[in-house]
Parts: C-alpha cells; sequence; structure tokens
C-alpha cells in the first residue's frame, strides 16, 4: 500500500500540467537593501546592510559596524563570517554604482565602477582615462563619510566609536588611502591584499608622512602565492608608523593561497583579531 500511495504522487507530478513550485531566490537572513546616493555626484549606489540576531532585544544596545567595499563579492562572506566570529557586529556592504552605463559610454558591466572609485591616482592612458575616470577614491571617501556612515548611524543602533573597514584587493588600497587621507573615518581598518602599484604605493608613502594624529588598529594580509604583490605590501608596511598612534599586525601572509584564495581567509582571521581587541578593549575598561 504504502509503494502504491508513493507510486501515485510520482505520476502526479510528473504528469502535465501538475508543476512543482516556482525556486525562490535565497535572502541572507535579517539583511536589508536600501538605496542610497552620492550628494556630491548624483550616483546611485545600495547599502546591503546585515543586522545581528539579537538586534531587536535590546534598543540601548550599540553595535560596531563592519563597511566593506564590493558589496556584491563581499557580503555573503562576510555576512558568515560576522555570524560565527563577530556576532555583535552589524554589516553594511556597499555596491558598485548602481546607473553607472551612462557614465561608462553605454557598458553595463556592473562592477566597472570600482576602477574609479576605489583608485587613488588617474590612468596613464588618456583614452582609458576619459572612458573610466580612474582615480576618484576621493570622491567616494566623500560618499562614504557624508552619505553612508551618517545615514547608518542615523538609522541603526551602532557605536560610532567602533567603525571598521574591510577592503580587498582595489578596496585593500582604496582602505590604505583612507587611513592616511581621513584617518578618523574607521577606528580599524582590514587591508586584505591590497592592490598597490608602484605609483598608488609612492603617493601613500608621502601621504603617510603627515602630522595627522592616528588612533587605529590596522591588519594587512597578502596570499603566500601572490608574488608579485608581496614586495610592494612589504614596502609599505614600515609606512604604518606605530608613534602615529596606530596599533598594526604584524603582517599576516595566507598560506599556499593565491590572491582569489586569500579573501575567505582573511575574512575569517582579521575577524578573530577585531573580535579579540573589542574583547580586550572591553576588559580593560
Amino acid at each position: 500500500m504504502k509503494k502504491t500511495t508513493a507510486l501515485f504522487f510520482i505520476l502526479l507530478l510528473s504528469s502535465p500540467g501538475v508543476k512543482a513550485s516556482e525556486p525562490k531566490a535565497y535572502e541572507i537572513p535579517r539583511t536589508q537593501v536600501v538605496p542610497i546616493k552620492d550628494s556630491g555626484t548624483d550616483r546611485q549606489y545600495e547599502l546591503y546592510i546585515k543586522l545581528p540576531e539579537d538586534y531587536a532585544k535590546d534598543a540601548d544596545t550599540k553595535h560596531p559596524v563592519v563597511y566593506t567595499t564590493d558589496g556584491k563579492w563581499h557580503m555573503e562572506m562576510l555576512s558568515g563570517t560576522a555570524e560565527f566570529v563577530l556576532p555583535n557586529a552589524i554589516v553594511v556592504a556597499i555596491s558598485w554604482q548602481k546607473d553607472s552605463a551612462k557614465e561608462f559610454q553605454g557598458d553595463e558591466r556592473p562592477h566597472l565602477s570600482r576602477f574609479r572609485d576605489y583608485t587613488i591616482l588617474p590612468h596613464p592612458n588618456p583614452e582609458l582615462q576619459a572612458k573610466y575616470g580612474v582615480g576618484q577614491a576621493r570622491n567616494h571617501l566623500t560618499f562614504i563619510r557624508n552619505d553612508v556612515i551618517k545615514y547608518v548611524e542615523a538609522n541603526y543602533q551602532t557605536d560610532p566609536a567602533e567603525r571598521i573597514y574591510f577592503g580587498f584587493s582595489l578596496g585593500g588600497e582604496f582602505g590604505a588611502y583612507i587611513l592616511f587621507e581621513e584617518p578618523d573615518s574607521f577606528k580599524h581598518y582590514v587591508l586584505g591584499s591590497p592592490a598597490f602599484d608602484a605609483e598608488s604605493l609612492k603617493f601613500l608613502k608621502e601621504l603617510a608622512v603627515s602630522e595627522k594624529a592616528m588612533n587605529a588598529n590596522v591588519f594587512v594580509s597578502v596570499g603566500e602565492k601572490e608574488t608579485d604583490a608581496i614586495p610592494l605590501i612589504q614596502e609599505f608596511m614600515p609606512a604604518l608608523n606605530k608613534e602615529a598612534g596606530l596599533n598594526v599586525k604584524a603582517l599576516e601572509v595566507v598560506e599556499n593561497s593565491g590572491h582569489s584564495e586569500a579573501f575567505p581567509a582573511t575574512a575569517v582571521r582579521s575577524f578573530k583579531w577585531l573580535s579579540e581587541l573589542m574583547s580586550d578593549a572591553q576588559q580593560g575598561e
């Protein structure tokens, strides 16, 4: 009897006119998508905002916030990592420009704005510079400070003293720029495999000599197999002058990893480092 019943349902589902329900897209729990405009340029972006599990339990609790670039690429990994390693943190991932095709001669590739927003210097090729507008990190930093951070801190239970920046590759280079240009933007900086070249590194080293006071913790990583990047990152590390008020973790080398492979390990290790820093700070109060 049981076999007959099971066979009946199998035949029913496979019969014409009987369809299984359409698959639905999976959504990360407790995550919101918020449109936001760069007030300086009118460019359209989105924020992907993940709230901690206990967020609604106590309106008086203030949460650290992880801000990250390359939102589409980073959100899933950082959301999952925070769930286990920084469970009290809000994650805010900033998208690429949503209406970018109009600025890139109709090119609709969604990630193109990152080459403009996260880079420090113009491209040496005039034709490419005219098309992509490379080197607008200053504009994007202003957008993050004036629009993104202000929106998040006005609408969520955040601890402004525990802002975290997580950037990888070009996002890592952009984070280094933020650290030296406006060091008070964040308390903690994670610079994963920063994509320096000789000219951007020279610019950053000169910027680091400024007299701006710094009070930040810095984590830098690189994959062991990133043979072209390692010398540049090693040359960058002395620019993180501890006398300027920086607490710098020794360069984290991710074993047996190339550039892409270093990303997940950077997320886990840096969040563990952040968790320990915050725990030590609380115990010291």
